[in-house]
């Protein structure tokens, strides 16, 4: 491994480029005027982001000292696993998969949504059957399928040509949304963020304002650390593909806080963008995609128009980069669960190129299986998703803690600022979140349906993980940690 430096492969680039997309995607075009909704206005929602930042930026620096520290794919699993062994690594690894999963099918719909806003008449097809009052129309199966055959190849040729695909996309999204937030800005004023919080309104929130928990501006202010981390998802697409990187392991790592960080600042501003360039209280009752739908308001005529078609392109742009991001990820996650031997070991299976087929053709049978099924299931499906992350989230903050205390001598390239302190300060942070996700009228109360689906994956993993205890039975600890960390197993050569 001393000559890692020199090997030819995704880059820290490539590696920010997967993270922030996959992070990104399209909410901020689609979902923009929704936050504002929920948090009393766009100042309480970028406040907000802001705020979440206070438990984001702790958990990146956690994966950034891990990361380079065993770089192998299975991110929060195979750290889990050096602290805790086989165990918590299935229920880390199974959580995050959980989470990761199921946003690959809500992709393959809503890209038929999102091609209708600028192809009108796009779903105007023969309905072929309904599912729970949702009409499955021919185009939308048409579409979704052809697009996930399309990201199925492509991440059947490796990682590299994912990441390029990836790099691309992603430019195009950061562009076309700064380009955004700019019109938005020039063509905008300070009296269009009034008030600056209000909840009042029943052309909004309905009569009886039966859509909001909260009465002050501090209320909305955390009532976006409801949704926050399904929106910041996607930092964890970088671990998955951590074994193809090239130059400094050590940049790596770093690449996932500075994504995570980004991400919260871009939400941000986009909110405080567009809320300053149209009345919020207008804004908020737009049409989908809102943040595209404002410039024919904003700007009457040809320029509205081409502002409008260049935000829906960089919105479906993000779009992909957050399912091509999770279709990598998962087939990885998949792979490596299947090496430690936590989920039957055929899952581990690569071709001569390092692509994990079985998990792709998962990854593929997810996204056919979505625009079967409607959005009104699909959405219900990935109410559950912000809670599996979070679970994920906290047995890797704890497996730093472990790690620092177990093997003190592991070689570290990046060391938190910090140390075993703000590991801790992540832990805790992040166990009280989860905790609270459970409990009815907290702020971060997930909800019983994302409970009742929690529950429910959980035990489908325990099930998986008792159906491979054969597989485990009479090898060593030793070699069960090889199938984990390969070549790098105990960080000898860091």
């Amino acid at each position: 491994m001393k000559n890692r430096n020199n090997k030819k492969g995704i880059s820290a680039v490539d590696f920010f480029c997967i993270g922030f997309g996959a992070i990104v995607g399209v909410g901020w075009a689609v979902s923009v005027n929704g936050w504002m909704t929920s948090c009393g206005g766009p100042i309480p929602a970028a406040l907000g982001y802001l705020a979440v930042l206070i438990m984001m930026v702790p958990i990146g620096l956690c994966y950034a000292e891990l990361v380079p520290m065993l770089p192998v794919a299975g991110g929060g699993m195979a750290f889990a696993y050096k602290a805790f062994k086989e165990k918590i690594a299935a229920v880390s690894g199974w959580a995050a998969l959980g989470g990761m999963i199921a946003i690959i099918p809500w992709e393959a719909i809503q890209i038929t949504d999102m091609l209708g806003y600028l192809i009108p008449g796009v779903k105007n097809s023969p309905v072929l059957y309904t599912v729970m009052g949702y009409d499955i129309r021919l185009s939308v199966v048409l579409i979704g399928t052809a697009f996930s055959l399309i990201l199925f190849a492509i991440n059947m040729k490796g990682l590299a040509a994912a990441a390029k695909f990836q790099k691309i996309l992603c430019f195009v999204l950061i562009g076309t949304a700064l380009l955004g937030a700019a019109a938005a800005l020039i063509g905008g004023k300070f009296d269009n963020l009034k008030p600056v919080y209000d909840v009042t309104d029943p052309a909004i929130y309905g009569e009886g304002l039966k859509q909001v928990s909260h009465s002050s501006m501090i209320g909305g202010v955390f009532a976006i650390v409801v949704t926050a981390a399904y929106f910041l998802a996607g930092f964890e697409t970088i671990p998955q593909g951590v074994e193809e990187a090239g130059g400094s392991i050590k940049t790596v790592g770093k690449t996932v806080v500075l994504s995570v960080t980004l991400a919260c600042v871009f939400y941000a501003i986009m909110l405080f963008a567009f809320g300053f360039g149209w009345p919020w209280q207008e804004f908020a009752l737009m049409e989908r995609p809102a943040a595209a739908t404002m410039f024919k308001h904003l700007y009457p005529g040809g320029v509205g128009v081409a502002l409008y078609w260049i935000l829906t392109i960089g919105a479906i742009a993000g779009l992909f980069t957050t399912w091509n991001g999770f279709f990598t990820a998962s087939a990885n996650m998949f792979m490596s669960m299947g090496r430690g031997k936590l989920v039957p070991k055929a899952l581990a299976y690569q071709n001569k190129n390092g692509v994990a087929v079985r998990g792709q053709v998962i990854c593929l049978a997810l996204s056919l299986i979505g625009p079967l099924l409607g959005a009104n299931l699909i959405d219900t499906i990935t109410c559950f998703s912000a809670l599996a992350f979070i679970l994920s989230w906290m047995v890797t903050c704890w497996s730093l803690v472990a790690l620092r205390k177990k093997y003190p001598d592991l070689k570290r390239p990046y060391k938190i600022p910090g140390g075993i302190g703000m590991g801790i300060f992540a832990s805790v942070l992040t166990t009280g979140v989860f905790v609270m996700s459970f409990i009815p009228k907290s702020p971060f109360f997930g909800g019983s349906l994302a409970i009742k689906m929690m529950i429910g994956w959980m035990a489908l993993g325990v099930i998986l993980f008792l159906c491979s205890a054969p597989q485990r039975k009479g090898l060593s600890d030793e070699e069960l940690e090889k199938g984990v960390f390969g070549a790098r197993m105990g960080n000898k050569e860091e």
